[in-house]
């Protein structure tokens, strides 16, 4: 018994269970007697497997034991069987679009491995993988060194496209094996990528956090929204105790908890829009990013990072100063200061502040001009100088009726700006020409693009199912009605007369938009943050392409969101 009895419940992974005796037949002749038994396991989570079974016991050498064999402990087993207990896993929920469009789904890869006892050359396998897939051949080497001669070596798993371009490279090379199997995967491998996440293998520190959940193997949400939201995407393990026989064969099912499927994920990103948004992107070697929004309901359409930004997720949660787009903003502040947006203003070569001189981009100068004007060429010096008749809150309060620094929900980490209270003249009058210690993110920016458009504010949305996101509309005052009509006066004179005419031309409404550069870094030139806002019809968004040596957002920021919205 001493040895039997580990191997038959080893595969049922529970504690030892309780055993009650209901009877004890009388000895016979044959100095034997039945003893029959309630045998109650506890699983875990609140599931047990009960049953009854009988042990015969023998009278030897003045005491009675049991004569012991699998079927002692449960009567389905034979002298060779044992009990298993194997978990089922669910399928994962889908990542759907508002309209119903699957965005991660189901799709087929093949999972490229080797198989050591067919390899002919290691070192010339793992050099021809290496150049066909990417890979560091030397860590492979050791992999496929380290396995058993049968065991399949992972090495790659490519989408089913991926690997029909290289089938006819790969299927020949001594040693290499494939699986095809399916996973959940967006429309393609860079789509949205660092929002939506991906969805791998469980690592091992997810497996030490939540025994419970996940064992190696499984597929679990490993970054963005995939893993925020994995425990409704995965779903809930089920599992199945079994009478195996001595063969491998399933004598009886004991007990089976079917799995929950995971549910679908509802969010408001676009297909269509963040292809687009991402081709307009794709040539951009700068950290880049584009935010898109709805303006009629705040969903977020697209949520694009450039191929240089080495996978981050800047579009949503990058802090970065807005340069002159948060002209807009201080432009509120001064019209609710009583500013006459049809008065004449200074635009000098530079403004001093307490000492400290500031100047307009490659030593711009306008003298006496319309505030419309110093708008649409974005004048500094005007903001610069105005700015003294703000009070120390007033921008950090009027930026709150754009959306800045609020908290609301989107279900993945994002950011949502920063503009505090000013500490002095000059700390109030860099933050109004968006330097200073003002941060914001692109999607900070395109819903000041979208307040702007609607007169008042609405909470961006991204993920849509109200049972895993706490997303609402923040209560904030709308704009005044004749603020929000001179906002939007002036933001089409960029487009018309100012560092906006790239997109003055584009087909369908009229496009209004505001550039920016934010200069930091202690290089002469200083590097610059390039920006543009706009707004089209009903999408509003923000273009960011940061770290550049000396690129204006009118320059830089600008071309990108007219590619963008001439795809649209």
């Amino acid at each position: 018994m001493a040895e039997t009895y580990p191997r038959v419940v080893e595969g049922l992974d529970a504690a030892p269970p309780a055993v009650a005796l209901r009877s004890l037949d009388e000895p016979g002749g044959d100095a034997s007697v039945v003893a029959r038994f309630q045998v109650t396991w506890d699983l875990g989570g609140g599931q047990q497997l009960t049953y009854p079974t009988t042990a015969e016991l023998e009278q030897r050498e003045g005491a009675w034991l049991v004569a012991f064999t699998p079927a002692v402990v449960h009567p389905g087993l034979d002298v060779d069987g044992r009990l298993m207990r194997r978990r089922l896993v669910p399928e994962r929920g889908d990542i759907e679009a508002a309209d119903g469009t699957p965005l991660v789904t189901r799709r087929p890869v093949v999972h490229v491995g080797v198989e050591r006892a067919r390899v002919q050359d290691v070192g010339a396998l793992t050099a021809t993988l290496a150049s066909l897939l990417d890979i560091d051949a030397v860590r492979l080497a050791e992999r496929i060194g380290a396995a058993e001669p049968n065991a399949f070596v992972p090495v790659l798993t490519l989408r089913a496209d991926a690997y029909e371009a290289l089938r006819d490279r790969l299927q020949p090379l001594p040693g290499t094996v494939f699986r095809r199997d399916e996973l959940p995967l967006a429309p393609s491998r860079d789509f949205a990528r660092p929002v939506l996440g991906t969805a791998g293998e469980v690592t091992a520190e997810l497996v030490e956090q939540r025994p419970d959940r996940y064992q190696p193997g499984d597929i679990a949400g490993l970054s963005g929204v995939q893993r925020r939201f994995d425990d409704h995407l995965g779903g809930t393990v089920g599992f199945e105790v079994v009478a195996v026989e001595g063969d491998g064969a399933e004598a009886e099912v004991l007990l089976r908890r079917e799995p929950t499927p995971g549910r679908t994920l509802r969010v408001t990103l676009d297909e269509r829009v963040q292809a687009a948004a991402e081709a307009s992107l794709s040539t951009v070697d700068h950290p880049s990013a584009l935010v898109a929004i709805r303006i009629s309901d705040g969903h977020v359409l697209a949520a694009a990072n450039g191929p240089g930004t080495g996978g981050r997720d800047i579009a949503l949660g990058g802090r970065f100063p807005p340069g002159s787009t948060f002209k807009v903003v201080a432009t509120a502040a001064l019209l609710d200061g009583g500013l006459d947006p049809e008065s004449t203003v200074a635009c000098p070569q530079t403004a001093t502040v307490d000492g400290r001189s500031f100047r307009n981009a490659e030593q711009g100068v306008l003298g006496d001009v319309s505030f419309r004007e110093a708008f649409a060429q974005s004048c500094n010096t005007t903001f610069v100088e105005l700015a003294t008749e703000l009070r120390d809150d007033a921008l950090q309060e009027v930026s709150r009726r754009f959306g800045l620094g609020l908290e609301d929900d989107l279900g993945v980490g994002a950011y949502r700006g920063e503009v505090p209270v000013n500490d002095s003249a000059v700390d109030r009058a860099a933050a109004a020409i968006g330097q200073g210690r003002n941060l914001v993110s692109p999607l900070a920016l395109a819903d000041v693009a979208a307040t702007v458009a609607r007169g008042r504010h609405l909470s961006p949305r991204l993920v849509l199912d109200p049972d895993v996101t706490s997303a609402g509309d923040a209560v904030v005052d709308p704009l005044d009605p004749g603020v929000a009509t001179t906002l939007q006066r002036l933001m089409r004179s960029v487009v018309t007369d100012g560092s906006g005419r790239l997109l003055a031309d584009l087909a369908g409404p009229a496009v209004h938009g505001k550039s920016g550069t934010a200069e930091y870094g202690n290089e002469d030139p200083p590097r610059t943050h390039a920006w543009f806002i706009a707004y089209q019809g009903d999408v509003a968004l923000s273009v960011l392409v940061a770290e550049t040596a000396d690129g204006f957002g009118g320059r830089v920021a600008a071309p990108v969101a007219a590619d963008f919205l001439s795809r649209l």
